[in-house]
Order: C-alpha cells, then sequence, then structure tokens
C-alpha cells in the first residue's frame, strides 16, 4: 500500500534527475532510501513525468507504473524489487488522467527512456495498481511488441465503460429507493465535488441505522456486486463476516459503499466529475437494465441479507424492483461512450503472458470485473496466456509487499522458461512470506459473474 506523504518528497528530490545518461556509468545516485540504486528521469513528450530507478545487480528486467513516478522511490515495494535485481519505474497520471489510451502510451515512452538510459530490457513488464492495473492489461493488448508481459493489480477489468455502468448501477438504486427526494446527483456531478461526497455518505450514515435503510443499502450493493466485507471508517481491518450472519453481511457492504479511506460512494462522485469533464457529457447507462435479474445473479449470501432484511422492515421487495423498473433512466451521451472506448476495451487480444491480482474486498475495483477479463481472453483463444489470482483483503488494492513481490517473481519465472509455474494459493502465499515474513492471503476463489460486461455479452 502507498504512503502518500512519503511518496511526494521523493519524487521531488528525483525531479531535477536529467532524462539522458552519461556514457561511462548510466544514470544518477538515487536519493534515499534507495541510494545504492542509479536513478534517471524527467519528462515525456506530453509534459508527464518519470523515474526509473536500477539497482546495481540487474536482473535484465524493468517493471513500469503508471504512479511510480508520484513517489514509487520510498515504497517498501520498490526497496523489495531492487534488493532482488529488478528495475523500476515508471509515470505520473497527473496529466493523463482519465485519458487511458494517453496513460497506456506513455508507459511505452517510459519504457523508452529507460533504455535510453540503462540499455535494453530482457524484460519489460507493465505493472499497477488501480488504474494503473488497467492501464498495464491494457499496455498488454496496445503494446505486445514492447513488453514481454503484465501485471494487472486491482484494476478495473472489465474496462472503463462497464466499470462506471456498474457503479451508476448502485447509485441510481440508492437514489431512488432511499433518496428520491433530495438533490444528490447520480449524474452530472457539480464542480463542488467534496460536498456532493459528503452529502452521500451523510446520506448512507443516517438511513444505516434504520431497517428500511439497511434493507435498501443491501438491496443497492448487491445490484451493484459491491462485496460484503469493507474496512472501517478509519481504514483499520474487519473481520471477514460470516456469510450466514445477515446483520455482518450487511454492515460489510454499508463498509463498502461508505467506509475506509476510499468509500465507494466518494469516488463514483470524484472519478465521474472528472470523466464527465474530459469525455464533454456522461458515460453510463441502465436503460433496458433488469435490476431484479441482477439481484438474481448477487452472491447467495447478499441474496439472503436482502430477503431478510426486507422481511424486518416490513418492506415488500417485489415493490421495491418493481419501482426501479419504473424509474426514469439514465441514458449516455454517445460521445462520452466513445471517449472512453477510446481509451481501451478488453478485448480479450493478449499476445503476451497477464497475471491478474485481484482483492476479494475491493470495492472500487470489484472483484467481479475480473470474470469478465477472463471470459474475453478464453473466447478469442487466449485464456493459455492468462493467470488470475485472488487476495482475501478488504478495500482498494490492500495487497502487503510480500503479496506484489510474489506475483512479480511468478512472472518473470514465466518469462524465463515459457510455461506457467504453480500460481496456486499455497504457493504465492509461500513465496510472499519469503519476501516479507508475512502471512499470505492468496486463496482460491472464483469470482461471480460480471453484471455490465461491455461490449454486452462479453
Amino acid at each position: 500500500m502507498r504512503r502518500i506523504a512519503s511518496l511526494v518528497a521523493a519524487a521531488v528530490l528525483v525531479a531535477g534527475l536529467p532524462a539522458t545518461a552519461h556514457a561511462a556509468e548510466p544514470g544518477q545516485p538515487c536519493p534515499d532510501p534507495v541510494a545504492a540504486a542509479r536513478c534517471t528521469g524527467g519528462q515525456l513528450a506530453d509534459g508527464t513525468p518519470y523515474t526509473f530507478a536500477k539497482p546495481s545487480r540487474w536482473n535484465g528486467t524493468v517493471l513500469v507504473d503508471l504512479d511510480f513516478a508520484a513517489g514509487g522511490l520510498a515504497s517498501a515495494l520498490t526497496a523489495s524489487l531492487l534488493e532482488r535485481g529488478y528495475a523500476v519505474g515508471g509515470t505520473t497520471r497527473a496529466i493523463s488522467s482519465w485519458n487511458i489510451a494517453r496513460a497506456i502510451d506513455n508507459q511505452a515512452e517510459a519504457l523508452g527512456r529507460f533504455e535510453a538510459a540503462f540499455g535494453r530490457a530482457r524484460y519489460a513488464i507493465a505493472e499497477g495498481r488501480s488504474m494503473g492495473g488497467m492501464v498495464a492489461a491494457g499496455v498488454a493488448q496496445v503494446h505486445p511488441g514492447r513488453f514481454a508481459a503484465a501485471i494487472p493489480m486491482c484494476g478495473g477489468l472489465g474496462g472503463a465503460v462497464g466499470q462506471w455502468n456498474q457503479k451508476l448501477d448502485t447509485v441510481f438504486t440508492l437514489k431512488t429507493l432511499l433518496f428520491h427526494d433530495t438533490a444528490l446527483p447520480v449524474t452530472g456531478i457539480p464542480a463542488d465535488v467534496p460536498a456532493a461526497q459528503q452529502q452521500w455518505l451523510s446520506a448512507a450514515a443516517s438511513a444505516q441505522p434504520t431497517p428500511a435503510g439497511r434493507a435498501r443499502i443491501a438491496l443497492a450493493a448487491a445490484i451493484g456486486q459491491l462485496p460484503s466485507w469493507g474496512l472501517a471508517p478509519d481504514g483499520s481491518a474487519t473481520p471477514v463476516p460470516d456469510e450466514r450472519d445477515v446483520d455482518a453481511v450487511e454492515q460489510g457492504m454499508y463498509l463498502a459503499l461508505a467506509g475506509g479511506p476510499l468509500p465507494y460512494l466518494g469516488q463514483a462522485m470524484s472519478s465521474r466529475r472528472t470523466i464527465e469533464q474530459l469525455a464533454g457529457g456522461n458515460p453510463s447507462w441502465n436503460t433496458g437494465v433488469d435490476y431484479a435479474r441482477q439481484l438474481a445473479s448477487a452472491a447467495p449470501s447478499q441474496r439472503n441479507a436482502v430477503r431478510e432484511l426486507y422481511e424486518r422492515a416490513g418492506l415488500d421487495l417485489r415493490a421495491d424492483l418493481g419501482r426501479l423498473a419504473a424509474a426514469p433512466r439514465v441514458s449516455a451521451d454517445p460521445a462520452a461512450v466513445r471517449y472512453l472506448e477510446r481509451g481501451i476495451v478488453f478485448t480479450g487480444d493478449l499476445r503476451i503472458p497477464v497475471l491478474t491480482v485481484n482483492g476479494t474486498g475491493d470495492q472500487i475495483s470489484t472483484v467481479a470485473q475480473q470474470q469478465s477479463y477472463g471470459s474475453l481472453a478464453r473466447r478469442a483463444g487466449n485464456g493459455a496466456l492468462l493467470r488470475q489470482t485472488y487476495v482475501q483483503t478488504a478495500g482498494h488494492c490492500t495487497y502487503t509487499t510480500g503479496e506484489q513481490q510474489a506475483a512479480v517473481d511468478r512472472m518473470l519465472t514465466r518469462l524465463r522458461t515459457g510455461h506457467w509455474p504453480d500460481t496456486s494459493p499455497r504457493t504465492m502465499n509461500a513465496l510472499a512470506a519469503a519476501a516479507d515474513g508475512g502471512q499470505g492471503r492468496y486463496l482460491s476463489y472464483v469470482p461471480p459473474h460480471f453484471n455490465r460486461p461491455y461490449p454486452a455479452g462479453a
């Protein structure tokens, strides 16, 4: 997990490093805490900062990450990777933002800057977390000639169109059933994003103590395929809920919506506002969507929780589903949809190995999206190039250093041998423990079918 405050300081230290290297001794000494490595940095053609660090004993592999130049030199993962001989670096998202196509191309350009400074890499691996995971998967599809492999972690692999349709479903359901008489925005997010976030979080908090509020929060979360597990408001871990405990399941769904340092409802406002500004309109729709069908496909524990909570509240679930069906729907602006399409639409067209990592309790990059990505790869005949792994953790991108190191080491073995090594939970957890001494949390898991694949039918 990133420590944002310390990362910014490290990025400032390398901002003045030259973009080209001295012939005799490539790069410059890196700042602490990785002073033993050599660094290079500068700006890409569009002004995006980039930074790379190369250890003295380089194994010929370089990792390229969307967010590295925002402070990656200070992370524990960077220290672990450098110690094992990996070069590591990348860009920031400050300029590209939700222009995913630009971010994807920037990774290829950044790789070129690294190789101009340090020489050609034997293996270049695109990797990253969150949007960086989406970009890494995009690199695998768009630039397979430049990169040898990709490791998308906690990325929205349903693609931007599908991911934001899914988020629309959750917020639309909440607004229709609990807050229909309020001005809470669903799309068309106002410029005062912090106010919109606080209004939504306060509304959810006021509904949670009531029986009707809990029932309808559970329904919205089940329709939107949120996890039944979230972080506490202070960001601390919570126990994995017993699937038979209706109250614990609902509390987990509420925390996924409104708990932790990055609540779903907060990100649904901030990122949608950014996307709408860049795309020139709303790229999401729910015309023709059957929410009763989406509830029917939810996890059994969530369906059971919704039914029991509705009974406790004295509410008619069928009537509420009817209200959702009859409510005026949201239509997308076609030009805005095309904007997200130009970013990346995942097609399953893989020509290099891809290893995904996703948390089962990730409220932002919901785990169901992994099903869509895997299905597309298999449908395109490329399932042999893909391995998908899952970590039992709540929150967005809440992996340990060892869990991430394990994924990188497995991919390097895949590249060196030409064959997939064992990526079972037992092996991944052993590798994680060897890397940082902690207990790995990889587990066997089958994600649910993603409700909002794009293109439809994927």
